[in-house]
């Protein structure tokens, strides 16, 4: 797979006419790939390229066993025209979500299918010892490279997603795993000896949502990552909106209630500490002190990490009142933060993920009154507000969207230096 998996040496072999035809290449794979199977017609008019050269770039991938035939296309009259589609064994992306507590991976194929299913590690959190975590991930990764009996030089990237402030173009993220003068980005890339891409969760399930989900085909959409932190990542005219130093979407931490809790930014009275989960456990443990509710008998503040969304989930489903009305506080208050993005921005969707989200009536029922108190008639109307269908894995699959998103540039750039 070295045309794929080349190194210094290799484009030192190419003269200026080839590293051409190999950039054209590398344009066809990544239209497919992030596109599907396409007919030659509309390859060529991608990439602007007449039908002649690009039956020659085909024919030379099929060759590589890079691209196959997979059936027929629409018929514009005539013969129905080939469609042209990546293999499934072609090339491989290894995924990863670094949660605080947990780490998820897992390696996918050339047409976005997992094919090692989800493996789940708790033994690195984000705020162990740096050198620590990074061995034990390499530990996993490789191990879980070398379980799959795929052809290692078939593996293109690492994609990352990762909670925390982070800058994707630097490949640093200022508040885990920060090595200083050396990036995280580079750590990984020295040790895998492959790209790697990491983006901060939130804006990594927005192009999951983008690429896969209920925004594919939008152009302006808001997608909330509602965890322990209210994560946002902004599509802005159909591309990810990072802003200028790649912060963009630091949604949780805008300051709501005057003389409100500290937050752990340092402010008082962020968004996040009236409706995150984060906030949900606060105001279950409360609930449990008061003797107000089922949610959990843990009763110390030791135990306040123990009390997790899922627990007040399944009490708000056994007929918890308790647990229902904080659900519905949060809910509401999530509902002014997106007043303000929506009187702003004036979306065209709002994608609710996370574990809160899948409380599902419970939360959207409140937001949907939050919006009508609070947005003007004329932006809310044309925003609709839907519930994730992507699962606990959404920022895998954006772990996926990130090396999507970035790959095939990162080997362009490489090879027209």
């Amino acid at each position: 797979m070295e045309f794929l998996h080349w190194h210094d040496k290799y484009l030192e072999t190419l003269s200026g006419v080839e590293k051409k035809k190999f950039v054209q290449e590398l344009r066809i794979i990544k239209y497919l790939y992030v596109f599907g199977s396409k007919t030659n017609a509309e390859i060529c008019r991608h990439l602007k390229i007449s039908a002649p050269s690009s039956f020659s770039f085909l024919n030379e991938l099929i060759n590589k066993n890079l691209i196959e035939k997979q059936g027929r296309g629409e018929s514009i009259g005539g013969r129905k025209p080939d469609l042209y589609g990546i293999k499934d064994d072609a090339l491989y992306v290894l995924a990863v979500e670094m949660g605080k507590y947990e780490t998820k991976m897992s390696i996918f194929n050339g047409i976005n299918t997992n094919i090692t299913g989800i493996k789940s590690y708790h033994s690195m959190p984000l705020d162990e010892n740096n050198t620590e975590t990074i061995d034990k991930f390499y530990k996993y990764a490789t191990e879980l490279i070398k379980s799959s009996g795929i052809d290692p030089a078939k593996l293109i990237a690492l994609g990352i997603s990762i909670p925390g402030l982070v800058d994707s173009r630097k490949g640093v993220n200022y508040t885990y795993l920060n090595f200083g003068e050396k990036t995280l980005k580079d750590v990984l890339q020295k040790k895998f000896k492959l790209p790697v891409f990491i983006e901060n969760d939130a804006k990594a399930a927005a192009l999951a949502e983008y690429r896969f989900g209920q925004a594919k085909g939008k152009k302006d959409v808001l997608s909330i990552f509602w965890d322990w932190g209210i994560g946002l990542g902004l599509i802005m005219d159909s591309k990810l909106y990072r802003g200028t130093s790649g912060f963009a979407g630091e949604f949780s931490h805008i300051p709501i209630v005057k003389d409100g809790i500290l937050c752990q930014c340092g402010k008082q009275g962020c968004l996040e500490t009236i409706a995150s989960g984060s906030a949900l456990s606060r105001l279950a443990l409360e609930g449990i002190k008061s003797g107000k509710t089922s949610i959990s008998n843990n009763s110390s503040e030791e135990d306040m990490d123990k009390i997790e969304a899922k627990f007040v989930l399944e009490a708000a489903h056994k007929g918890d009142q308790y647990a229902i009305n904080i659900l519905a506080e949060v809910g509401f208050n999530l509902g002014k933060g997106l007043a303000i993005l929506i009187q702003l921005l004036n979306p065209e969707l709002i994608v609710l993920g996370g574990r809160i989200a899948e409380a599902g009536e419970y939360v959207t029922t409140p937001i949907q009154q939050s919006l009508n108190t609070f947005c003007m008639r004329q932006l809310k109307e044309p925003s609709s507000v839907v519930v994730s269908e992507m699962g606990q894995h959404v920022c895998l699959m954006g772990a996926v969207a990130i090396v999507m998103e970035n790959i095939f540039e990162y080997y362009i750039k490489t090879v027209s230096k």
